[in-house]
């Protein structure tokens, strides 16, 4: 069996439309965690845990405490003890980082701290909170670390694999209290500066690294979540340690997907270790599935304009009598073939970088958990080294005076170090080439609790009027013609438990042998594709085939241009597979067909 590692996000989290006392637990996790026990128990190397485990702040019926965030957190917690803890007396000695059976990796969510969103510089209130009550998860020699910013990392395999768990409360655009990374006096700055330092650490000890967080760094017209200077100087930090860093693993949107850094749209200044402190921040909204659709197909624009490797000729051309190619035709291949490389990054595409995001167990879709396997050829002997409780030095010098500096005026830009690039003898890193750590794929795991609630009655749409059910309570269409049972009458659910989604490694649709970066980038260069895989364009002008723009347009100019190609529609019934399993995935098939066509199209 391959090595595993688990991927849990939003635990705790209600939905928005549901209240939860400070007293109760949303259901689903306590069922959770005796499946998650059951199978993984004794089979996964170790987990991470992607944050947001209190409940939203979204009723003002129940507005949250500090006590119930907290004691939700804490309650987390002893549920990971009670199914990973160390039994029949194996954990105890006085060091808090051996209670568990395996390392587990925890992230603060936006929703882990009150206000939601809002963190000061630490050492603050909930820094010191979760160096409490984390202390188990946090190796000693990084407790400083952590109440001082709340980020650490863990030797999840001692001298071979370190798992970073980012405070991306202090990179988001949410997060009033803050301003991004291009100034000293910021905690953003600092932690990008704590990031570059221990990954060239890893890189001295030749080992590798994952990084987590809870808000991802998307970055399109529709949901930038990040400050734009945190999200240049990670994007060049991805370029310069492509060696080291094999994936980046984060919560926060609830849609299973993933995306790309492109280090093409790292800026020249930032290139040359210059940043403007005044920056153009995006936006961040909560995410809703207007707002989601919008960022999709942004999504897709980008990966429809992925460089595309060079058609071969076609059969028969270019060739002389004997079958053989003329040289002219040979070397106009090659150097097509030869720019191609060089606009994605060479053989491995080392100009990108990928990032995941989960959807997650409490959610707004249904709930899902994801576990990871990952190359272990080469892993027996491990490197020697210091372990986990070792971590670099890092001298920071705050010139702007600490908490003085957010009442000075900041100068209009700033200079930083760039890291060293990879040795140019350097192998591509477990992110680009099949090797030691590099992921091999993952198996999504989905709770239908539509299904295992068991709450429907009827089966058809032959019921009278007055069962038609509140539409903002209900949404109809799928569920037209059923009704939930009365909330006085008993629940008869159906068994609780996870069922295998997809698997990335058997999947049919996105055929990844595993998830390198030249896999991935296909991956995407397919579903950005707008005409179908298999070609219907025949009988079509360039202007006639439906283009993102239109999506962008709304229902109205669509039915117009369906309209007016409907006698192409023979020509025009197939779709981009790749592009709607994408997004069926997204929304964890809680959206129909239907829906996806409409929204989304082809």
């Amino acid at each position: 069996m391959q090595p595993l590692v688990l991927w849990v996000a939003a635990l705790v989290a209600a939905a928005s439309a549901v209240s939860v006392p400070s007293t109760q637990i949303p259901v689903v996790d306590l069922p959770t965690f005796s499946w998650i026990e059951k199978e993984f128990r004794n089979n996964i190397d170790f987990i991470v845990w992607t944050g947001d485990s209190a409940r939203h702040d979204n009723d003002e019926q129940h507005p949250r405490s500090v006590a119930q965030v907290a004691g939700l957190n804490e309650f987390l917690v002893q549920k990971m003890y009670e199914s990973f803890g160390k039994r029949n007396g194996d954990g105890e000695d006085e060091d808090p980082n051996n209670d568990y059976v395996i390392p587990i990796i925890p992230t603060l969510g936006n929703n882990d701290v009150l206000p939601h969103n809002i963190m000061q510089r630490g050492p603050n209130q909930w820094t010191r909170a979760y160096t409490r009550m984390w202390r188990q998860f946090i190796p000693e020699a990084q407790t400083h670390s952590f109440e001082q910013g709340g980020w650490f990392y863990v030797e999840a395999i001692p001298g071979r694999l370190a798992v970073f768990s980012l405070n991306t409360l202090y990179f988001f655009t949410s997060n009033a209290a803050v301003d991004g990374c291009a100034a000293r006096s910021e905690p953003g700055y600092r932690q990008m500066e704590w990031l570059r330092i221990q990954l060239q650490f890893m890189r001295d000890r030749g080992m590798k690294a994952i990084l987590i967080g809870h808000v991802p760094p998307a970055r399109t017209d529709a949901k930038t979540q990040w400050d734009e200077t945190c999200w240049q100087k990670y994007t060049l930090w991805m370029q310069q340690y492509r060696d080291v860093v094999i994936a980046g693993l984060w919560g926060h949107m609830n849609y299973d997907h993933f995306f790309l850094q492109d280090f093409k749209a790292i800026d020249k200044d930032t290139l040359d270790g210059r940043m403007r402190t005044d920056s153009i921040e995006g936006q961040e909204n909560d995410v809703h599935t207007a707002v989601s659709g919008e960022y999709f197909i942004d999504l897709r624009e980008q990966w429809a304009k992925l460089p595309k490797p060079p058609e071969k000729s076609a059969s028969g051309k270019g060739k002389k009598k004997g079958g053989k190619k003329n040289k002219k035709d040979r070397d106009k291949q090659r150097q097509r073939h030869k720019k191609y490389l060089e606009r994605i990054g060479g053989v491995w595409a080392e100009k990108y970088a990928v990032s995941f995001a989960s959807a997650s167990v409490v959610p707004n879709l249904l709930p899902v958990v994801r576990v990871f396997e990952y190359n272990t050829s080469g892993l027996d002997s491990v490197l020697s080294g210091p372990g986990s409780d070792t971590v670099a030095d890092m001298d920071l010098e705050d010139d702007d005076g600490g908490m003085d500096a957010f009442r000075r005026k900041k100068p209009k830009s700033q200079k930083f170090t760039v890291p060293d690039p990879p040795s140019k003898s350097a192998p591509p890193g477990p992110a680009y080439s099949a090797q030691s750590l590099s992921l091999l794929g993952y198996t999504q795991y989905l709770a239908n609790i539509t299904h295992i609630n068991n709450d429907f009655i009827g089966d058809n749409a032959t019921h009278s009027a007055d069962l038609e059910l509140d539409a903002q309570k209900w949404k109809e269409g799928k569920h037209k013609g059923r009704k939930p049972r009365n909330k006085d009458q008993k629940p008869r659910p159906k068994e609780f438990k996870y069922e295998v989604h997809y698997n990335t490694r058997n999947d049919s649709v996105y055929h990844l042998k595993d998830l390198t970066m030249p896999h991935m980038l296909d991956l995407a260069r397919r579903i950005g594709a707008f005409v179908p895989q298999e070609s219907i364009k025949d009988g079509l002008t360039d202007d006639e085939n439906l283009s993102l723009g239109s999506l962008k347009k709304g229902r109205k100019d669509r039915k117009k241009k369906e309209k007016k190609h409907r006698k192409h529609k023979h020509k025009y019934g197939k779709r981009n597979e790749a592009w709607y399993t994408f997004i069926r995935r997204a929304f964890v098939e809680t959206m129909d067909e239907e829906d996806i066509e409409q929204n989304f199209g082809h």
